[in-house]
């Protein structure tokens, strides 16, 4: 399996979502935004370092929210905070806050998809 993480970037009861650009693997789903753990990294380094790498930001990696499969893909997926600047999209196709009610109307990855209705419930929580 490929452990990758992501973030569920949370922000007024809205969520970041990444759409996935032409020259990308799955180019036009949606994703939480975030890459692959290298070696020696933990969970949370890798995701900080990816987050500077595709949204030129910094954030806060807090809890586990979830995981999800597709394939060799095993996604874990953390909730974060922006601490530093707006997000760039400076790899993916466009972003955008999502709230929980349009989550749904999104075509996901698949790999996220099972993330989704935590995320819901977590953005419920946050609005």
């Amino acid at each position: 399996m490929i452990r990758v993480v992501g973030a569920a970037i949370v922000r007024d009861g809205a969520v970041l979502a990444a759409l996935r650009g032409p020259s990308m693997s799955a180019p036009g789903l949606w994703e939480l935004p975030g890459g692959k753990v290298e070696p020696g990294e933990s969970d949370r380094e890798g995701l900080a370092r990816e987050l500077r790498e595709e949204l030129g930001v910094d954030v806060v990696v807090g809890e586990h929210l979830g995981t999800g499969s597709h394939g060799r893909v095993e996604l874990h997926v953390y909730v974060a905070t922006l601490v530093s600047a707006e997000p760039v999209a400076r790899e993916h196709a466009e972003l955008r806050w999502v709230g929980p009610d349009a989550l749904g109307t999104l075509g996901w990855a698949p790999a996220d998809r099972p993330v989704l209705k935590p995320l819901a419930a977590l953005l419920r929580q946050t609005r």
